[in-house]
């Protein structure tokens, strides 16, 4: 699997895909470890960022707790740079990969989002580079792209100033709810797709969930783009 690239030479921005995991989720512990098709459902994940052009490098950013040493063993087995941090401070963790990687920018990504497309990912960041926004995601409301497919990318200095101002833990859990709720402060664009899918689901948070992708996988297979799914769902 091709998870790290080699240093930028062209001197446009170093941008990294920062992955966050956790094995504690509430209502589907260990989901990210969980088979989907022949992978595990992170495997599938960083195998499919790995075909975005865009990206310079793709690390796993998972906490310092024993419960999450099976992600760094995961993550091992496929050759992937895995960061440690804070369980509960993400954005904290955000920003300790940030600066390990030297990032100019980092592409917020969950594990649980195993059909992440790399085109859409490719997008959005593109819209980044050329639009100057310190902030630029496909999440904005009302959502368009499916549930699942969540793709925000933000400056690493746009991401250090967040991290100064954030006090609120809910802020600092969840990353770029501060940048979201201050445009004042920071610049924000988003992305969205015409027509709208942002009722489809796509992401993994419940057994249901899990069930739903797996029948998903085994119909369009582990190479899916955004289009075959929709298609596969009779949405275009």
């Amino acid at each position: 699997m091709r998870a790290r690239r080699s240093p930028v030479t062209d001197g446009r921005a170093r941008v990294v895909a920062v992955v966050q995991a956790r094995m504690s989720s509430r209502r589907l512990p260990g989901k990210v470890l969980a088979s989907l098709g022949e992978h595990t459902v992170l495997e599938l994940l960083l195998r499919r960022l790995a075909r975005a052009r865009e990206l310079d490098e793709i690390v796993l950013a998972t906490s310092t707790e024993p419960s999450d040493d099976p992600l760094e063993r995961e993550a091992e087995r496929l050759s992937a740079r895995v960061l440690r941090g804070s369980l509960t401070d993400v954005l904290g963790r955000y920003l300790e990969a940030s600066a390990a990687v030297d990032a100019e920018a980092v592409v917020r990504i969950t594990a649980d989002c195993p059909l992440m497309d790399p085109e859409v990912v490719d997008l959005v960041v593109r819209e980044w580079r050329e639009g100057g926004a310190d902030y630029v995601t496909n999440t904005l409301e009302p959502r368009s792209y499916p549930d699942g497919l969540d793709v925000e990318v933000v400056s690493a200095a746009a991401l250090r100033r967040a991290g100064e101002l954030a006090r609120d833990p809910a802020d600092r859990e969840h990353v770029t709810p501060y940048i979201r709720h201050h445009p004042e402060t920071f610049s924000i664009q988003g992305v969205h797709l015409d027509p709208p899918h942002g009722d489809v689901r796509m992401t993994l948070d419940t057994p249901a969930d899990l069930d739903d992708l797996r029948r998903l996988v085994d119909e369009v297979g582990p190479d899916a783009t955004m289009e075959d799914v929709l298609k596969a769902l009779g949405l275009t």
